[in-house]
């Protein structure tokens, strides 16, 4: 086989097919290619797993799934420490790791962890990165202009008009209309109240207390 003008020997791969194989705890489809079935795996990426594929003379365009138990070991370990396979330091995805200064390359849930843990240290030296994570800002120079906001918008205009603020200038005018409005209310419903029903009852009940009592005294007499 021949590769960029350069011949190389290529490894064999078995005759047998898996559906599915798994590397590092990560389940690949064996109809994936291995230059791409490798990217799937956390903290490898595509120069990397071009690299492991170059080191073990695999060929790139076969399916993922007709590696033997022998080349998925292999491809553990050089995954595992890079660095005893003679790759260069710039492969590595973590260099002078701040507790123990030494190189390393992190896999699947190991990167989660140390960059959690990384944070967690920017807060408690309160670097101008850890206060920007405690605040939730961008930490990287990005603009915040017109991208990274959070929450309703201030005073955007709908219809022609402005709309106030929360508890802004709006409250105290409604305050204000309220206390004006209950007064009149009580002033106007009051008297119309007591001025309209109290003698529409003195006039139903005089007349008839009047006729029942002038027969029941013609009677007696």
């Amino acid at each position: 086989m021949v590769f960029n003008g350069v011949t190389k020997n290529l490894a064999y791969l078995s005759t047998q097919y898996e559906n599915l194989i798994r590397i590092l705890g990560n389940d690949i489809p064996g109809e994936r290619k291995l230059l791409v079935g490798l990217t799937q795996i956390r903290g490898v990426g595509l120069m990397f797993a071009n690299a492991i594929i170059s080191h073990l003379k695999i060929e790139p365009n076969s399916n993922i799934g007709h590696l033997n138990v022998d080349q998925v070991e292999s491809i553990e370990k050089i995954i595992q420490d890079p660095e005893s396979f003679n790759f260069p330091i710039w492969f590595l995805n973590r260099r002078k790791d701040p507790d123990t200064g030494k190189d390393m390359h992190l896999i699947t849930s190991d990167i989660a962890f140390n960059v959690r843990n990384d944070i967690e240290r920017e807060k408690s030296v309160f670097s101008w990165r850890g206060y920007r994570h405690m605040f939730g800002l961008k930490v990287r120079g990005q603009r915040t202009r017109c991208t990274g906001r959070k929450g309703g918008a201030v005073g955007v205009a709908k219809g022609g008009r402005i709309l106030p603020a929360k508890g802004g200038a709006g409250a105290p005018a409604a305050a204000v209309a309220e206390g004006d409005a209950a007064p009149a209310a009580d002033g106007a419903t009051a008297p119309a109240a007591d001025g309209a029903t109290a003698p529409a009852a003195a006039k139903k009940e005089a007349p008839a207390a009047a006729k029942k009592e002038a027969p029941a005294a013609a009677k007696k007499e």
